[in-house]
């Protein structure tokens, strides 16, 4: 599975209620929750991103409460993958639950500034800054969790098994 997009980047502990803030947790609809992902971090954010766009990130994204709204809203905006230094446990399973690829890799995080372009390939964890023609590589998912992702999410996955 294949990635492409421009950098939005973020720096360390970017919590779920930066990336939805609680006030829209009575929203379930991903459309309406996409509105709002990261306004209280940048106001413009979803304004700026085109589909595919790759959000890279300092150490512990996603920390913070257990809502799996922060993944969604971030899926549901645009974002095709999260790359960063590293992720909240239970952010990471919620985001692939959901069918939103994370790659941790320090040397593509330190190496890539907002506005380059990404290439990024799951099946086998590579990442190319095309805007700086340097490569770097993050562990490849499992082939049971490129499944998940692959599918959607573990709902779409798991129907796909039955």
């Amino acid at each position: 599975m294949k990635l492409k997009g421009k950098v939005h980047k973020f720096g360390a502990n970017v919590d779920t209620d930066a990336i939805i803030p609680a006030r829209y947790l009575n929203v379930s609809e991903p459309g309406e929750l996409a509105k709002h992902c990261m306004e209280d971090i940048d106001i413009e954010f979803t304004t700026k991103i085109e589909p595919g766009d790759i959000i890279v990130a300092s150490a512990n994204f996603g920390c913070g409460s257990s809502r799996e709204h922060a993944p969604l809203a971030i899926k549901a905006c645009g974002i095709s993958c999260v790359i960063a230094q590293s992720f909240a446990r239970i952010f990471f399973r919620n985001a692939i639950n959901i069918g939103l690829p994370l790659l941790a890799c320090d040397e593509a995080v330190n190496e890539t500034e907002a506005g380059d372009t990404l290439e990024v390939d799951l099946s086998c964890g590579e990442i190319n800054n095309v805007s700086k023609h340097k490569k770097f590589t993050a562990k490849p998912y499992p082939e049971f969790m490129m499944g998940i992702i692959a599918s959607g999410g573990l709902i779409e996955y798991t129907r796909s098994k039955l």
